[in-house]
């Protein structure tokens, strides 16, 4: 099949989780046989990138206009080069997923969570994605919702179907540390925290949860986010010598973090599945996380809840036997190797284009 993927900022993924499902689904779907057309924002030297073609196309700079913008670009490129299948990711390009389909090419559109919460959107921002979520019922071919929660709440506001494909992760631990090293950090001696560093995210949360913990393990937060300067700027607002701000961290040494951290704290309380949820219990990671009703689909007992005691939940960790904490560690593999795995959410994506090419309903 030839199939375009559509509304990332491209592959190789160096943002968030729908880049990273981006680059893992195309590869794979190569890997097989097809040919994957991924757009993007950002270049990466040269047009082709493990066997995926690469269209880099122009986005208007604006915490509100570029996603839109760059879909509406890449949706009239599509229009004119006519791929058998498109995916598009984000319900915020639910509008565009019509255009495609009047071209003539059928549209499966992955919705994520329910972007209209949070709170870096003002009014106009979260009546955007008030009519998206509708016109995601009635526009596209298919409609993928990653997270049993999602589902639920299409069916129930909209009566409308979903196409349920998780998220993936790769399971087992890295051996290798090198970035440790770069960081001044030791195995099992750091709390991992990793996220855009966005409101509805809670960094300052987890940041001022850990301060209040004595313990002689560091703090060390991962991220960034464009458009959320005056959030980050309150995050790294702090005296203690113990938390880390080493930026975004990609690839291998973002994995490597995942894999030697002591825990892993998840507070993201917006959205469907989250990737770096499923990425640090793939990778074996001793995990707490924010009690939201996805985020506890995702660990389904194989992590430890938090609501407003994080805290004590750390103090927890801290006292708790180590042949304790690793028996946590091994369920969270098993549950990401069970559930998650890469090679089944492209067998569903794999048969969900190849029931649109039939003319078939999911």
């Amino acid at each position: 099949m030839r199939i375009a993927v559509v509304g990332t900022r491209g592959i190789p993924a160096r943002y968030g989780g729908f880049e990273t499902f981006a680059e893992e689904l195309s590869t794979r779907l190569v890997a097989r046989g097809h040919q994957v057309t991924v757009y993007g924002r950002r270049r990466h030297p040269g047009n082709l990138y493990r066997g995926v073609h690469l269209v880099y196309l122009p986005a208007v700079r604006h915490k509100y206009l570029e996603t839109i913008s760059h879909t509406l670009l890449a949706t009239l490129h599509l229009a004119t080069h006519r791929p058998q299948v498109a995916l598009y990711c984000n319900a915020a390009n639910a509008l565009f997923t019509g255009l495609a389909r009047a071209a003539g090419v059928p549209v499966a559109l992955n919705v994520d969570g329910l972007e209209r919460k949070r709170k870096k959107w003002n009014s106009l921002g979260r009546a955007w994605y008030r009519l998206s979520e509708r016109l995601s019922t009635v526009l596209p071919n298919a409609v993928v919702s990653d997270a049993a929660a999602i589902a639920a709440y299409y069916q129930r506001r909209y009566g409308k179907q979903t196409v349920f494909i998780p998220y993936g992760a790769e399971v087992g631990r890295l051996v290798s540390s090198a970035v440790l090293a770069e960081l001044g950090l030791e195995p099992r001696r750091y709390f991992l925290y990793v996220s855009r560093m966005e409101p509805e995210n809670n960094a300052l949360m987890v940041r001022e949860a850990f301060e209040r913990v004595q313990t002689g393990l560091k703090l060390v937060m991962v991220g960034d986010a464009p458009y959320a300067r005056e959030y980050i700027r309150r995050v790294r607002q702090t005296r203690d010598p113990r938390i880390l701000f080493p930026g975004a961290i990609y690839g291998a040494g973002y994995h490597e973090l995942l894999s030697h951290c002591f825990a892993y704290i998840h507070a993201t309380e917006v959205g469907g599945t989250h990737p770096a949820l499923i990425e640090a219990m793939g990778r074996g990671a001793l995990t707490l996380y924010l009690r939201t009703e996805e985020n506890e689909e995702v660990a389904g007992g194989a992590a430890i809840p938090f609501e407003a005691d994080l805290s004590e939940q750390m103090r927890r960790l801290l006292e708790m036997p180590e042949q304790e904490r690793e028996k946590w560690r091994a369920l969270a593999m098993e549950r990401v190797r069970e559930r998650y795995s890469w090679e089944r959410v492209t067998d569903a994506y794999e048969r969900l284009f190849e029931s649109l090419l039939g003319g078939q309903t999911p």
